[in-house]
């Protein structure tokens, strides 16, 4: 969280740390090719960075009671994710898949994309994203569990350092009884199992 008292960082401030890190690796932002460069890192940075300015717990806000009844997990795969290490503020992406199990409402299944679209866009652990997701559908909706599984490959670890290209790292975060209860563990698991290999 952004220090209050101090002046915010203005467009031409990113600007010029993107010109001084051009410079530091040993190029000139004055070139051709990179006078536009701060510019536009500054505006994809802008989009890249934008669930800072969101609180994703409010998607989940609107939900519906009218569900006929029904009492079984919604489980949406493959919500892509895009996030960025906050170690080495490289990017990391994969695939989140989220469920839970109602008790008396659901929510629009775009708003669980929203969520964690919201949470990953800032700087972030996996760990700590799979977790933010799962606490934040348990807490807005009430559920009686909630499941999140996310696979992801980190660039801070195909690119540099280990160079280990191709490898992805999977947490979950289970919560109730998709925690608790061993069928419903097996079948949360089981609905996301082909989206996760």
């Amino acid at each position: 969280m952004a220090d209050p008292k101090k002046a915010p960082v203005t467009q031409a401030d990113a600007e010029a740390a993107v010109r001084t890190l051009i410079e530091w690796a040993g190029d000139d932002p004055e070139r051709e090719g990179l006078l536009e460069t701060p510019k536009r890192v500054a505006k994809a940075y802008k989009e890249l960075f934008g669930g800072y300015n969101v609180e994703p717990r409010e998607y989940l806000e609107r939900t519906f009671e009218e569900v006929g009844g029904y009492d079984e997990l919604v489980v949406l795969k493959d919500i892509r994710v895009v996030s960025f290490c906050e170690h080495h503020m490289l990017p990391f992406l994969g695939k989140a898949h989220v469920g839970y199990l109602p008790s008396n409402r659901v929510v629009g299944i775009s708003k669980l994309a929203r969520v964690v679209n919201g949470f990953a866009r800032r700087l972030q652990i996996q760990e700590k994203l799979t977790a933010e997701i799962a606490g934040a559908i348990q807490d807005i909706l009430k559920p009686k569990g909630v499941g999140v599984v996310l696979v992801s490959e980190h660039s801070c670890m195909t690119m540099r350092g280990v160079n280990a290209p191709g490898t992805r790292l999977t947490t979950s975060s289970l919560l109730g009884v998709v925690r608790d209860d061993p069928r419903t563990r097996q079948e949360f698991f089981d609905l996301v199992r082909n989206s996760a290999d």
